[in-house]
């Protein structure tokens, strides 16, 4: 009787870790947008389906099924792992942890569909005439399914798909009902590989002095994130709806085009980020210049000047402002005089018909000053009064993990940047950090991803900036270590200012054991530690 109840413990464990682990693969469905092909290139890249915990499930599954394993070693096997999955699954922690939607709920509950029949089958297949034989059947077939969740989560996302797609219709054609209904509503694209998020929040702070607006919530980008955006926040009475639009693939942002018809955009960067799902520059260029392309004739463009692949693509459908911090040459909007203060920046923005306007903000950091640029260009072309603009400027809070600046009690400045991934969004961090001479500049980071075959050449580059603006290194994970800490040795950091660790935590704890007042610490990107 007690071996009985053991054994179906075990069985209910293994579900149980089963479930934890589906659970965590549709985390990465939802953020490769439900995509079979986006999330199976997170699977190459990621190499996640032959990590460490997924390596150790097949050794036991495999063990427990060798002719040599007794049933009873191989349930000891199976409970041992499933146990301590459980543990590893629930201390994990995420940068953007699953949100349980009801399309998330319909994937989960099909794949659980899916795992509870092959694991019945499996039970009913055992010919025993006890549940011990059962209870182990049954127990391997979860191993089994451990080992292969992401081609189950796969399943039944390809089942559902022929409903998903009947739901989404009805949504987007509710969507396009209430923007109708809209009289007069002004929309405001807003796209770029980085900083469209900052300066959607920069636009909408400003904008709020003198309309009543409403923009997309979080990182809600894609279309469906705009169709329920519409669905659930935009109001009767909003005068301007800012949409940030994102893309990881040819098509994607005409998509939200065609739905929102914006006669506003702004275009904050073409860089290389998303490299392993674009494929090259200049597909990421066409992508975001669908942006500038679907605005109308009588519309407005502002578009960034600091990179060549946006600054060399001509815009003749619509009205183009120029606007730039770097790049100065040809552009109606620059920002000049620029000192920055751990209390913050003041610079002075230039427009055209010899517009001028000293400004005060608490953001720091050149990308940041050049998205407010974006967003005071677009103020003025709305018409918000320059006072309004001026004061909105200085109140504008910095976004959470986005080159945000605070100092704590003990005097160390903390600039987080954590979620930050791209070369040039890095290497303006760098050069906030390197202003900080107060004290030791300390960079904590585990590099950039998404990069395809670029990646090592990049990190190896960002390491060499590393060594230029920051007098200690921490390094956290494997996935780019060896570039950066090449980068950064060949730039003259030595061995002992190179600290290496595996984990965040372990680098939470190196920093408490070096840091000191004065000091300034820079966290650039996490999301390498958090997802592998």
């Amino acid at each position: 009787m007690l071996i009985t109840i053991i054994f179906c413990t075990i069985a209910v464990c293994s579900a149980l870790s089963l479930a934890a682990e589906l659970r965590r693969d549709l985390m990465m469905m939802q953020q490769n947008s439900y995509r079979i092909e986006r999330y199976r290139r997170w699977l190459r890249s990621s190499a996640d389906t032959t990590s460490w915990p997924r390596l150790a499930g097949m050794a036991v599954a495999l063990a427990s099924l060798a002719a040599f394993a007794s049933d009873r070693v191989g349930m000891t096997l199976i409970g041992a792992f499933a146990i301590g999955n459980i543990w590893y699954l629930s201390t994990r922690r995420y940068k953007k942890p699953l949100v349980m939607t009801p399309r998330a709920r319909r994937i989960y509950s099909v794949s659980a569909i899916i795992s509870i029949a092959i694991t019945a089958v499996a039970a009913v297949a055992a010919d025993g005439h006890s549940w011990l034989l059962p209870a182990f059947a049954a127990s391997v077939a979860l191993q089994i399914l451990y080992c292969a969740s992401h081609i189950v989560i796969m399943a039944a996302v390809w089942l559902l798909q022929p409903l998903e797609n009947r739901i989404n219709r009805g949504y987007r054609d509710d969507a396009a009902r209430i923007l109708a209904s809209c009289r007069g509503l002004k929309v405001v694209g807003i796209t770029g590989s980085y900083g469209k998020t900052s300066t959607k929040h920069y636009l909408k702070r400003i904008l709020d002095e003198h309309f009543a607006t409403c923009m997309t919530p979080g990182s809600y980008n894609t279309t469906m994130g705009v169709v329920r955006t519409i669905r659930e926040y935009l109001k009767p009475y909003d005068e301007v709806f800012i949409v940030e639009m994102g893309a990881k693939q040819p098509g994607d942002i005409k998509e939200i085009c065609d739905l929102v018809h914006p006669e506003y955009g702004i275009l904050t960067a073409v860089g290389e980020q998303h490299l392993e799902s674009f494929g090259s520059i200049e597909n990421v260029q066409r992508t975001k210049f669908e942006l500038i392309d679907s605005l109308p004739a009588g519309g407005y463009a502002a578009v960034n000047n600091d990179f060549p692949y946006a600054a060399d693509r001509e815009v003749t459908n619509t009205h183009c402002d120029r606007y730039a911090v770097s790049n100065t040459a040809g552009a109606q909007w620059t920002a000049t005089d620029i000192a920055y203060s751990p209390q913050g920046t003041t610079f002075t923005v230039n427009g055209p018909d010899g517009l001028s306007m000293q400004l005060q903000t608490r953001l720091v950091g050149e990308c940041n000053i050049s998205n407010l640029l974006a967003a005071i260009a677009m103020a003025v072309r709305l018409g918000v009064p320059q006072e309004k603009i001026r004061f909105a400027v200085a109140d504008i809070r910095q976004v959470e993990h986005r080159l945000s600046l605070r100092r704590t009690p003990g005097g160390i400045t903390i600039i987080d940047d954590a979620f930050n991934s791209n070369p040039t969004g890095s290497g303006m961090a760098l050069d906030v950090l390197s202003g900080m001479t107060g004290g030791n500049r300390i960079v904590v980071t585990p590099g950039m991803i998404e990069l395809g075959e670029r990646q090592e050449k990049l990190n190896y580059e960002f390491g060499r900036k590393i060594a230029a603006c920051a007098d200690i290194a921490i390094i956290v994970g494997r996935y780019n270590r060896e570039a950066i800490r090449s980068g950064a040795s060949d730039g003259g950091m030595t061995d002992d200012r190179i600290i290496i660790t595996d984990t965040f935590a372990q680098a939470q704890s190196m920093l408490s054991g070096i840091m000191k007042s004065g000091d300034t610490v820079l966290y650039e990107n996490d999301l390498p530690d958090t997802f592998k």
